[in-house]
């Protein structure tokens, strides 16, 4: 099969006629055609490696309003048949993951699979997103197989096979064997919202004594996550039961009724009222001795990290809200001179904008040493996980040397840095490796398949 773009007109002439004598949506039109044809033709032919070679025929500058929708489409459609092949990979993966994992570790119930770990740092990912794309290859593969054809020949969205996967994750095999059949006939005509409605009534009907069931496993993933936005702003996100998040909702409207007619929107007032209830909470609570406890603000700690000269207003740099990122200098100061404030400070190195260390030689951290690695590093230091270093453990990157501290190992900042649980013993358990360059902070982590992964150092000095 052969194309060819004429490089000064909107034809293209080609040698292949198959498509017109056997029907096979593959094939090239026959004779010249223009850009806007080859878009009609690519929309709708099922996606490939050689139709993929002729996306290039489908020159932007050649496309009409209605070529450009098509081109869209065929795009489109490709992407599908990409992500298709991308699942099977993930799948390999997560297999590969499993059949190397060792029978008997002494780790009891911890789930020993780190593919997540390749990929979250080979697709630059957060862990968890990793997880999610890896659980959903898996879960595809292995159960929905006339899902994932359809995905391959570009009739639905990757987000669409998603949702088949996530929506029948309660249901054993045959039940979800069940909601397929009902809901795939329908699908190529479908957006992701439809197909997700449609999934929940097939659900219902697949297994209608479950539904208790299925609630009761869903119980056990609520959770709260946030992640910061543009502009000084984030999104705080709660995944609970449906009767506590209606009893939420009406707590909150009933406080935000409370408010004076101020200017503020009833968006705006709800948020208020949300925050006012649970930092400022009244506790209401029976005392020993018959009283009542004080309501008050929540013992909450925000950490904002910020240059003397921003705080007192030399410059406008910008802070570091931990947990968060970046702040601008009228917020941090905001968090700074906020009532209860207590201030510590950080000396930096001028040039790197990094702590200077401290140098005990026990093994446990002092608690100067532990406040010094938690606030450099901020996270864990493993490339794609971002757990706040509070909770991570505080780890020897060379083992501590316990009859001889002085001969290497050392409990110094330049020897320590803060690893989630699951990354700790990833490091001591398998054959990743991890090294830290004391002059940059730069950490580096090499997988097992040999590839390496660097994590930069968070300056908490603006450097110029």
């Amino acid at each position: 099969m052969q194309a060819t773009l004429l490089d000064h007109d909107d034809t293209a002439t080609t040698g292949a006629t198959t498509g017109a004598t056997t029907g096979d949506t593959t094939g090239v039109p026959e004779g010249p055609v223009s850009a806007d044809e080859w878009a009609a033709h690519l929309a709708s032919a099922v996606p490939g490696p050689q139709t993929a070679a002729m996306l290039a025929l489908l020159d932007r500058q050649k496309l009409s309003t209605t070529g450009r929708i098509d081109a869209l489409k065929a795009w489109e459609r490709h992407v599908a048949w990409i992500q298709a092949q991308q699942v099977g990979l993930l799948a390999d993966i997560e297999a590969d993951a499993l059949d190397a994992t060792p029978e008997e570790l002494g780790w009891g119930d911890y789930d020993w699979d780190f593919a997540c770990e390749d990929v979250a740092c080979a697709l630059r990912l957060s862990g968890n997103t990793a997880a999610d794309r890896l659980a959903v290859a898996t879960a595809l593969e292995s159960r929905f197989p006339t899902t994932v054809s359809l995905l391959e020949r570009g009739e639905i969205s990757y987000l669409q096979a998603k949702a088949v996967a996530e929506v029948t994750g309660t249901l054993d095999p045959e039940a979800a064997a069940r909601v397929e059949a009902m809901v795939l006939p329908k699908m190529p005509a479908q957006s992701v919202g439809q197909t997700r409605r449609a999934l929940n009534r097939a659900v219902l009907k697949a297994d209608p004594l479950g539904a208790e069931r299925r609630h009761r496993r869903r119980r056990e993933d609520r959770t709260i996550w946030h992640r910061a936005t543009e502009d000084g702003m984030a999104t705080w996100t709660a995944f609970l039961p449906t009767p506590q998040a209606a009893q939420l909702d009406a707590a909150v409207d009933a406080h935000a009724a409370t408010f004076a007619d101020d200017g503020r929107t009833l968006n705006q007032k709800r948020v208020d009222a949300l925050y006012d209830l649970v930092v400022n909470r009244p506790t209401g609570q029976d005392t020993a001795v018959g009283g009542s406890t004080p309501g008050g603000r929540s013992a909450a700690v925000v950490q904002v990290t910020v240059s003397l000269d921003t705080l007192i207003g030399a410059d406008e740099e910008p802070g570091q809200l931990k947990g968060y990122g970046p702040v601008s200098a009228i917020a941090a100061r905001e968090v700074a001179f906020a009532p209860g404030t207590i201030w510590r400070r950080l000396i930096t190195h001028p040039k790197t904008g990094l702590l200077v260390k401290t140098d005990p030689t026990t093994y446990q951290p002092t608690a100067e040493t532990q406040r010094h690695v938690v606030a450099r590093d901020m996270t864990c230091t493993f490339p794609s996980c971002q757990m706040p270093a509070h909770r991570c453990d505080l780890d020897h990157i060379q083992p501590f040397n316990h009859e001889n501290p002085q001969a290497g190992g050392r409990t110094e900042p330049d020897n320590l840095m803060p690893l989630c649980r699951r990354h700790h013993l990833l490091k001591h358990r398998t054959d990743w490796q991890v090294r830290r360059n004391p002059d940059t902070g730069e950490v580096t982590w090499t997988a097992p398949t040999g590839h390496t992964y660097t994590n930069p150092p968070q300056p908490l000095a603006h450097i110029t």
